[in-house]
C-alpha cells in the first residue's frame, strides 16, 4: 500500500522588516504575473522564503514591527540606523520598555491584527523568529489551541544577552528553537525549550549566492580586505572592532548600515545591503569574518554567505567553525590579532592559494550548506512531532 501523501505545511512567518525599502525595490523589480516576494533579498528569511516554497508550503507574513494603529503601509517605514549616545527616539524607546507589554495599547492592538490574519491563513506552523518585542506569550498560546499549530523559533543571537522578556517567558511555548550557536541552545534549554536544533538559520542560496563579476564593479567596491557588517555597541562588538583596528594599516574597507566606531570611520565606505552586498563581498581579495562577542560557539550568516558567494574569507577561531569547515582548506581562522595581521599579508601575498581555497569553500558550501538543506531537516523534525 501507498503511503499517505503528505499535505504541504502552511507557514505564517511572525517577522520585523528591517529593511523595508530594500523589499520596495524587490517588489517593483517583480515581473508581472509572478509571485510578488514577502522578505527583501537583504534578510536572510528570503533564502527561507524560496526554500520552503519550493518545498511545496504556502507561505504568509505578518509584520510586528509594524504599527497597531494607523497605517501599516511598509512604505511609509524607514530602516533604523543604530548610532552610539543618546537620542530622543532612543529615550522614547527606553520609557516604552518600562510599560509592560500587556498595557501598551498599540501592543495589544497587533497581538489582535496577528490573531485575526491567522484566523484567515489557518497555519500549520507560526515561523517565529528572534528579536520579538511585540508578541505576547498569551497570543502565542492561543494560536497554537486555535489552529494546533508549531511554533518554529529561529534564533541567532544568545537569549541571555538579547531576548527580552516576553520571548523568555514564551519559551516552554516554541516546539522548536533553532539556533546557530549551541552554547545558544543550551541557554533556551534551561529556559524551557522542549526541542532545541544547533541547525544555523544561515545558509547559502545558489540562486543568490555566487561569485558576482568584479570587471565592472565600481571602484570603491575594491579592496584588499573588506568587512560587511554591524560594529557598534562596543559592549557586543568589541572583538570584530579591535580585528579591524588591527588591519588599518592595509587597504581595508568597510560596510555597515549602522555607524561605524570613530577609530574606523577612515575606512568607512557606507551601507551595503541585497545585491551590493553580494557584489562587494565578491570583489575583496580577503573578507575578514570576525562573530560578535555573544558568539562564543560561532555560525554567523557571513560564514556561510562568503563560502557561497567563492569569497577567501579569515575567520575568528570559534568551535563551530571547524565543525562546519576545513580550516586551512575552505577558509582560514584567526587565533590572535597578531596571527590576523601575519595571515592577512601571507594570504594577500599568495593569489594561487587564497583562491583555491576560496573555491573549495565554494564547492563545500554548496554541498552541505545549502538553505534547502536546512529546510529539509526542519520539515523533517516537524513531521516527527
Amino acid at each position: 500500500m501507498d503511503a499517505p501523501e503528505t499535505k504541504p505545511f502552511r507557514v505564517l512567518f511572525v517577522d520585523s522588516l528591517h529593511h523595508p525599502e530594500e523589499l520596495l525595490a524587490d517588489l517593483r523589480r517583480t515581473p508581472p504575473n509572478s509571485r510578488p516576494p514577502l522578505f527583501p533579498r537583504s534578510m536572510i528569511q528570503h533564502a527561507w522564503e524560496r526554500a520552503l516554497l519550493s518545498a511545496g508550503c504556502a507561505l504568509d507574513v505578518f509584520w510586528r514591527n509594524l504599527p497597531g494603529y494607523g497605517s501599516r503601509d511598509i512604505s511609509r517605514q524607514r530602516a533604523s540606523v543604530y548610532r552610539t549616545g543618546l537620542s530622543p527616539t532612543k529615550l522614547a524607546a527606553a520609557l516604552m520598555r518600562r510599560v509592560p507589554p500587556q498595557l501598551n495599547p498599540d501592543l495589544r492592538r497587533r497581538n489582535q491584527l496577528l490573531l485575526a490574519h491567522a484566523a484567515r491563513f489557518q497555519p500549520d506552523i507560526i515561523w517565529h523568529s528572534g528579536g520579538n518585542r511585540e508578541i505576547l506569550p498569551a497570543t502565542l498560546a492561543r494560536l497554537k489551541d486555535a489552529h494546533n499549530c508549531k511554533i518554529v523559533y529561529r534564533n541567532g543571537e544568545s537569549p541571555i544577552v538579547f531576548s527580552h522578556a516576553i520571548e523568555l517567558a514564551a519559551a516552554p511555548l516554541y516546539d522548536l528553537v533553532l539556533v546557530n550557536d549551541y552554547y545558544h541552545g543550551m541557554q533556551w534549554r534551561e529556559l524551557g525549550a522542549p526541542r532545541v536544533e544547533c541547525l544555523p538559520g544561515v545558509g547559502m542560496d545558489p540562486d543568490l549566492h555566487f561569485p558576482q563579476p568584479i570587471t565592472d564593479a565600481p571602484k570603491e567596491y575594491l579592496c584588499d580586505i573588506g568587512f560587511v557588517g554591524t560594529l557598534t555597541p562596543d559592549n557586543l562588538y568589541g572583538e570584530r572592532v579591535a580585528a579591524l583596528e588591527s588591519l588599518r594599516e592595509f587597504d581595508l574597507g568597510i560596510w555597515s548600515v549602522h555607524e561605524a566606531p570613530t577609530s574606523l570611520r577612515p575606512h568607512f565606505r557606507g551601507a551595503a545591503l541585497g545585491e551590493k552586498m553580494l557584489q562587494i563581498l565578491s570583489s575583496v581579495k580577503i573578507s575578514l569574518n570576525a562573530h560578535g562577542d555573544f558568539m562564543r560557539y560561532g555560525g554567523n550568516m557571513r560564514l556561510f554567505e562568503c563560502a557561497g558567494l567563492g569569497t577567501f574569507q579569515l575567520v575568528d577561531d570559534r568551535p563551530g567553525v571547524h565543525e562546519w569547515f576545513v580550516d586551512g582548506e575552505h577558509l582560514v581562522t584567526y587565533s590572535d590579532l597578531a596571527d590576523l595581521r601575519e595571515k592577512a599579508r601571507y594570504y594577500l601575498a599568495h593569489n594561487e592559494e587564497r583562491e583555491r581555497i576560496a573555491a573549495a569553500g565554494r564547492a563545500h558550501a554548496l554541498a552541505h550548506h545549502r538553505v534547502d538543506q536546512r529546510v529539509a531537516r526542519v520539515l523533517e523534525i516537524l513531521e516527527e512531532l
